[in-house]
């Protein structure tokens, strides 16, 4: 019997990262178009630190787990799409997203609360001002996703975001994978990380509320210090809601705005976008024969 488990997978330049259990499939297309596919041992921090698989602990280990996979994934597929003399070093990789986080966090967690700072002579209350400052919050992320589709390079990356998800619906479906059964499956899937993302939004709404308002550098401090808390929280939100979902579950509602959220984060792929996520997901198959469609 084989054991039922999910497949999870992302977009990388050029190309589709699929995770299995124990191993990772990357593929990518090259400049001459052919398809070249990675296969490597997909690394887990709870295989070191077994108390991370810990309900509220495991979102902030998927989060590094993400992060770490993520960097050797950018490495592998910029540098096989690229050309020699455009090779790009796992310092430059390293270094691009820790710059890239370090703008999340400013954009997204700090410059909010420093901006509602302003309104506090208006005399409003905690509440008030947690909700603004929320509100703010979400609004810079929106804006944010949907400026950079806009530009021709996310837009492709997004469309490989798309051929992702057709790849795992027709998986999960129990269908062959060829071309012509992904046309017609959606770009949206509800375990979709861009969930993650808005449940982290909304979660940092409510938990912040509850530390009142102090001065700014105090809340700079909490907002930080408590990222790994919102991030367990809306992780755990992620899961249930998707199970919910799947089953008719109540808490499916919490996927409606994910779902919406992702037709800014996701585009219609072209078949040599779905063929590269084809490549990636058959040879994560190949090697982890115990996986079957949840």
């Amino acid at each position: 019997m084989r054991k039922r488990t999910t497949v999870g997978g992302q977009a990388v330049m050029e190309g589709v990262m699929m995770r299995g259990r124990k191993q990772l499939a990357i593929a990518v297309r090259q400049p001459d178009g052919q398809i070249v596919v990675e296969v490597r041992p997909n690394w887990r921090l709870a295989d070191y630190i077994p108390w991370m698989r810990a309900p509220f602990l495991r979102g902030t280990a998927a989060f590094i787990e993400a992060l770490v996979v993520g960097i050797d994934a950018i490495l592998y597929s910029a540098n096989a799409s690229q050309p020699d003399d455009a090779q790009m070093g796992k310092l430059e990789a390293t270094l691009a997203t820790v710059l890239g986080l370090g703008l999340g966090v400013v954009l997204f967690m700090l410059l909010p609360t420093f901006v509602v700072q302003w309104l506090t002579p208006l005399g409003w209350s905690s509440f008030w001002l947690n909700l603004v400052e929320g509100l703010l919050r979400l609004t810079i992320f929106l804006s944010y996703i949907l400026v950079i589709g806009l530009m021709p390079d996310m837009r492709r990356f997004f469309q490989y975001h798309g051929a992702e998800h057709k790849a795992i619906h027709t998986f999960e479906a129990g269908e062959p994978l060829e071309l012509a059964y992904l046309r017609g499956k959606r770009v949206e899937h509800p375990r979709c990380g861009t969930a993650f993302l808005l449940l982290v939004m909304l979660v940092s709404i409510v938990t912040f509320s509850f530390f009142g308002w102090p001065t700014l550098a105090i809340r700079v401090v909490t907002r930080l210090a408590l990222l790994p808390v919102v991030a367990g929280v809306a992780y755990e939100l992620s899961r249930a809601a998707s199970r919910s979902s799947a089953g008719g579950g109540f808490l499916g509602w919490i996927m409606v705005p994910a779902l919406l959220l992702q037709r800014a984060t996701t585009r219609e792929p072209d078949d040599d976008q779905m063929e590269v996520a084809i490549a990636a997901l058959r040879q994560l198959l190949a090697v982890e024969t115990d996986l079957a469609p949840c």
